[in-house]
């Protein structure tokens, strides 16, 4: 099992006058700067290459990654020989293909891919595939049943318009939360 690194964060605030204090901690992981979470496929969406997703479509791909102990790739917008990041956790979930990630951020792609996410200027995600099972509907919709995933992108434009990151996590979100968490015990005190 791998350990995770926590950083921690004590405040502890006192009152002199009522000699009340206040004592907590905020334990968060070390390696959260650059980690997101979102959709990388939804189900029952219809993609602009006239395609929709069933649920179950991932189960054999994600079987056999997990047997073999393997990840998909994960990419800028599909090339190849930009590896971005890496996938810490893939599974279908009631949306579609839920996937939790972490950039690279000691490479340039890697930095700047944070950047853009941090910044909203960047939030799309793509799969890489071969269709191993599909039906063609009377019209012409290509019905997903068995997907072998290859990769997985971040993309400007998504083909599937919800296929989406919901969330990033940085280090500087947890000094965000530390100010404000602060500002309330001062508000506190007021009263």
């Amino acid at each position: 099992m791998q350990h995770e690194l926590v950083k921690l964060i004590s405040l502890d605030t006192r009152d002199a006058r009522a000699g009340d204090t206040l004592d907590f901690d905020i334990r968060f992981a070390a390696d959260d700067a650059g980690s997101f979470t979102g959709h990388a496929a939804i189900f029952d969406e219809r993609n602009s290459f006239n395609e929709v997703v069933k649920r179950g479509a991932f189960n054999r791909t994600l079987s056999e990654h997990q047997a073999r102990n393997i990840r998909p790739p994960m990419l800028w917008s599909h090339r190849t020989d930009e590896v971005i990041g890496v996938w810490t956790d893939i599974r279908e979930d009631a949306t579609g293909l839920a996937v939790t990630g972490k950039l690279i951020t000691e490479t340039a792609r890697g930095k700047e891919a944070h950047a853009l996410l941090k910044a909203g200027a960047l939030n799309g995600l793509s799969i890489g595939f071969r269709a191993r099972g599909a039906e063609r509907a009377s019209n012409g919709l290509r019905i997903l049943t068995d997907i072998d995933l290859v990769e997985i992108s971040l993309v400007a434009l998504p083909s599937a318009g919800n296929a989406r990151i919901k969330q990033v996590r940085s280090i500087g979100d947890v000094s965000a939360f530390t100010r404000a968490v602060q500002g309330a015990i001062a508000t506190l005190r007021k009263d």
